[in-house]
């Protein structure tokens, strides 16, 4: 059997096995400053990771800088973040801050609070097309989170207290 055969077969049989998905998403932009990375996606770059199946559970919130509720509840994703293993939950704050304040007031913000979770920037200003594309009840306000697991997916359009957040990870988990 020639080398590219072989090389075709290993491609075929390794994108076929089972196990841990991993699904690129690519980023519109990665702004770069302090120490912090924010990458930037479109909706439609972003939108794989509302369905990833790799057994993992994650739980995606949506906030801005600019939101008193959202940014009340932060430290509540980092304590999850903090507690739970890495290859069990994962936390992603996507930040609905304007892109041109994102040099100005999204990194420094994350920068000062010391946000270890993962945060990405959703820029997508036809928030009429992509809004019921995560959550069709979803009025748009935020904080808005979602916690899910392969099928089972909770969403929730308000704020959380730690045992309330904890209590419905738990729920998926």
């Amino acid at each position: 059997m020639s080398r590219g055969i072989v090389y075709v077969l290993c491609i075929v049989f390794f994108a076929g096995c089972k196990g841990e998905q991993n699904v690129a998403l690519d980023a519109t932009q990665v702004y770069k400053s302090k120490g912090v990375e924010i990458p930037m996606y479109d909706f439609n770059s972003f939108e794989p990771l509302l369905t990833m199946d790799d057994g993992k559970t994650r739980v995606i919130n949506f906030w801005a800088t600019w939101c008193k509720p959202c940014v009340a509840e932060l430290p509540y994703f980092e304590l999850i973040n903090s507690r739970y293993p890495d290859d069990q939950v994962e936390v992603i704050l996507v930040s609905l801050d304007l892109p041109k304040q994102v040099e100005s007031k999204l990194i420094p913000f994350v920068k000062r609070q010391q946000i270890e979770s993962k945060v990405i920037l959703l820029d997508d200003p036809d928030a009429n097309s992509w809004i019921p594309k995560v959550n069709k009840t979803w009025s748009g306000s935020i904080p808005a989170t979602i916690i899910y697991k392969g099928n089972t997916v909770n969403f929730y359009e308000r704020s959380f207290t730690y045992n309330e957040l904890e209590k419905e990870l738990k729920k998926v988990l």
